[in-house]
């Protein structure tokens, strides 16, 4: 495979970054993971939002001529190089402070950030889609700055290894009795048909598929509801579902090994998932292709 590294095109083995790099030793960096769909990018100006503000919120400087057009043509690059063109892939953007002698404080300003990009082919687990799965709670032991999209990612990583070890597909994480999201997903529950989701702030990361959702929800005629959501009410829970970039919608049917409604996908996820690839372009899950 193919990467981009700071302005070259170059193979994914021959692709090195100093061991002074801030990403590598403070995690101090943001990124990106956007979905291709037959070799376009869905909601590339959703995600282009995302990364400026994290840029900005962590004081990160990119280095001149990083616009969305330009990453947008690296990355329509890169697909082609590594026979994607036509196919649905995802897109990985990282940047970081960049190298610099390991001081906590912020390198001088002149110190080029790191620009990392790849793409990788993506498959949709039809199976899991339309079976559901099941998840794992964890405590969400995050920091408090949730929203940004940061290469910090080592209680999601911890939280997601304990789901896996105990049988989840997820892990759902929850804060002071409140479920926030899943550690690499949003998450909504259904109650008496309603949806009910964590509100945007600092405790979530504002997901862009959760924006598509919401939209198509408020469309199809579901009542939303943008406030907490508690665990210890989970028997009133008719469904469960986690959405993302590449989780799509996907219904959860078992928490904690317990069932969620009937155990088994229920129809508001199954109408929002079904909306969701139309508007994406995807085949029903009737028909996958």
């Amino acid at each position: 495979m193919r990467v981009y590294l700071n302005g070259k095109y170059l193979p994914k083995d021959e692709a090195h970054i100093s061991v002074d790099d801030r990403g590598f030793i403070f995690g101090d960096g943001v990124y990106e993971v956007t979905r291709v769909i037959r070799g376009k990018l869905f909601a590339e100006s959703a995600h282009w939002r995302r990364l400026e503000n994290g840029l900005s919120q962590l004081g990160i400087r990119p280095p001149a001529g990083f616009t969305m057009e330009a990453v947008r043509t690296i990355s329509e690059r890169l697909l082609n190089d590594n026979g994607l063109a036509d196919a649905d892939a995802t897109v990985y953007l990282q940047v970081t402070r960049g190298a610099a002698p390991r001081v906590h404080v912020f390198p001088p300003p002149e110190t080029p950030a790191t620009v990392f990009i790849s793409v990788s082919p993506m498959q949709i687990p039809w199976e899991l889609r339309k079976q559901g799965v099941k998840v794992v709670t964890q405590p969400d032991l995050r920091w408090a700055r949730c929203d940004l999209k940061t290469v910090n990612l080592l209680p999601n990583v911890l939280a997601r290894q304990r789901a896996k070890e105990a049988g989840g597909w997820e892990a759902l994480l929850v804060r002071d009795g409140v479920v926030t999201e899943g550690a690499a997903t949003t998450a909504f529950a259904v109650v008496d048909g309603q949806l009910w989701t964590h509100p945007s702030g600092h405790r979530i990361l504002p997901g862009v598929t959760r924006d598509l959702v919401l939209k198509l929800a408020s469309e199809l005629g579901f009542r939303v509801h943008e406030a907490p959501f508690r665990l210890d009410e989970r028997h009133r829970w008719q469904e469960l579902f986690l959405t993302g970039t590449t989780t799509d919608v996907q219904a959860v049917v078992d928490v904690d090994g317990a069932p969620v409604g009937d155990g088994r996908p229920g129809p508001v996820s199954r109408a929002l998932q079904a909306a969701l690839y139309h508007g994406m372009g995807v085949s029903s899950l009737a028909e996958p292709g």
